[in-house]
């Protein structure tokens, strides 16, 4: 790839994804013209090509490319018979994917941090963009998430750093190698390493060998932070060149000890403002104890993201007490147990499930978030990992530690052979036998309307879903305000902070 000089015209095919979005944002702070192309673009980068000023055509066609960009970038999810793609290759037009853009025009000359793994990536690099922004290092970021912190999911930054996601899904129709292979990171977090995206990994051998590729990649003068506590991690860092420290709760040399969830308190003065509810714990070092951090996150899950984001951040010289300020103020990711709001006393909460590992820590993490309220998981198995029947038996386990379950159908099924595909029914028969009670319906609109009538005040109801699940946080709220109900005392933990 040629990088073309700012001023370009740069078009990205498939620009309603998150990290397309971001990128979308990046070349524009560059000084490059940007458009793109999608079939069905929502919030929030719908949002965010909108603020930026981003022209985006409905649909895939060669007229998108009328006249023709500079470059044009493929987005991953995009295959051959596409009529832009198409046209690209007709046309001969100079194409790319998203990592080699990265690389070629933010990554070459900053020193390059990648956040990697099976879970916690999109909080991890969160947590670390917002310590070495408060410690004023102006990294540049691109998070495939939506942060808090931030304006945006990303920023060229001025400063020496630049943090990313290494995300192992492959690259393009015409790269099938993984995304974080192009990153060539100075240094590397690795907070998990499991079976997961079953459409293009035969099995977790196929997953580990991606990841041993990402550790082969870290100079002898970088430096890598990883997950203590799990044999497939250990597995990928036997051939690492560079230094390594490991981070768990009971082994690694980071170590979170005393974790402590406080509930809601009022202010000193006793005003009835709510300082609201938060994690926290002691960290250690090799045995040595640092000090203490207090954090607006909840589940172990979460502690182990913060120690990994600690670890990093001590590593490039970052104060302790940098640290705690930044863990502190951190408020979140958007999508990750986030309380979207609250109406006739029943919370709503917003989840990016995509994985059994990931429902299960969001599930146990609610029941630190909201403790004594009656939770409800509701479930659109929609992740390219949900959808089949591999992670069939530890999806019921998952799920079991919610009081109602609700599964919606199986995204797409129709694009998966029976013999492959998830059956939500049989999950729903698991939970039961657990004495757990589980139902099913077709859409969001169908549960809407069974579930309505059997919430009550204080109940807090989790939608999981890498998707937008047919618009299901809206309805359920929009409907509840209809039933006649007495506001519980839980209200602040509706709308105070986002984990």
């Amino acid at each position: 790839m040629i990088p073309p000089q700012p001023g370009a015209h740069i078009h990205l095919v498939g620009v309603g994804g998150t990290a397309m979005g971001a990128l979308a944002g990046l070349l524009q702070e560059a000084g490059y013209r940007v458009s793109g192309s999608d079939t069905e673009v929502y919030p929030p980068i719908s949002t965010l090509l909108a603020q930026l000023g981003v022209p985006v055509s409905s649909g895939y066609r060669a007229a998108n490319l009328a006249p023709p960009p500079d470059l044009v970038v493929i987005g991953n999810a995009l295959s051959r018979g596409n009529e832009e793609i198409e046209a690209v290759l007709d046309a001969k037009l100079p194409y790319a994917s998203l990592p080699e853009v990265l690389r070629e025009l933010f990554l070459r000359e900053r020193e390059t941090i990648v956040v990697a793994g099976t879970h916690g990536k999109t909080t991890v690099t969160s947590i670390l963009a917002w310590i070495f922004h408060a410690a004023g290092l102006a990294p540049g970021f691109l998070i495939g998430g939506v942060p808090l912190d931030f304006p945006q999911s990303f920023s060229r930054g001025d400063g020496r750093y630049f943090l990313l996601e290494g995300d192992e899904y492959d690259t393009a129709f015409f790269d099938k190698g993984p995304k974080f292979l192009h990153y060539r990171p100075d240094a590397a977090v690795l907070t998990s390493v499991e079976f997961d995206h079953a459409d293009i990994y035969s099995d977790l051998h196929a997953v580990q060998t991606a990841f041993k590729r990402l550790v082969n990649l870290v100079p002898r003068r970088g430096f890598i932070a990883a997950y203590a506590e799990a044999g497939t991690v250990q597995e990928c860092l036997e051939r690492a060149f560079c230094p390594v420290e490991t981070f768990g709760l009971t082994q690694g040399q980071w170590q979170a000890r005393e974790i402590l969830v406080r509930p809601p308190s009022r202010d000193r003065e006793g005003a009835g403002t709510f300082q609201g509810p938060t994690t926290e714990f002691v960290v250690e070092c090799r045995g040595k104890r640092l000090g203490s951090l207090r954090a607006r996150l909840f589940g172990e899950h979460n502690v182990l993201n913060i120690l990994a984001a600690v670890a990093m951040a001590s590593h490039y010289g970052v104060s302790w007490n940098q640290i705690a300020a930044a863990i502190e103020t951190f408020q979140g990711v958007r999508r990750r147990l986030e309380a979207v709001g609250e109406s006739g006393g029943v919370t709503v909460v917003d989840d990016f499930a995509h994985h059994p590992t990931a429902i299960r820590e969001t599930v146990r993490a609610a029941r630190a978030r909201f403790p004594g309220r009656r939770l409800w998981a509701l479930l659109e198995p929609r992740s390219n990992t949900l959808r089949r029947k591999v992670f069939e038996k530890e999806l019921a386990e998952a799920l079991a530690g919610a009081d109602r379950v609700v599964l919606a159908d199986v995204y797409r099924k129709e694009k998966l052979a029976e013999a492959e595909r998830l059956a939500p029914e049989s999950v729903a028969a698991s939970l039961r036998a657990r004495g757990v009670p589980a139902e099913l319906h077709a859409d969001a609109d169908a549960i809407v309307d069974a579930i309505v009538p059997e919430l009550r005040p204080g109940d807090v109801a989790i939608i999981m879903s890498n998707g937008g699940f047919g618009g299901i946080h809206a309805k359920l709220l929009a409907a509840l305000p209809s039933r006649d109900r007495e506001t519980p005392q839980h209200a602040e933990s509706g709308v105070w902070g986002t984990p």
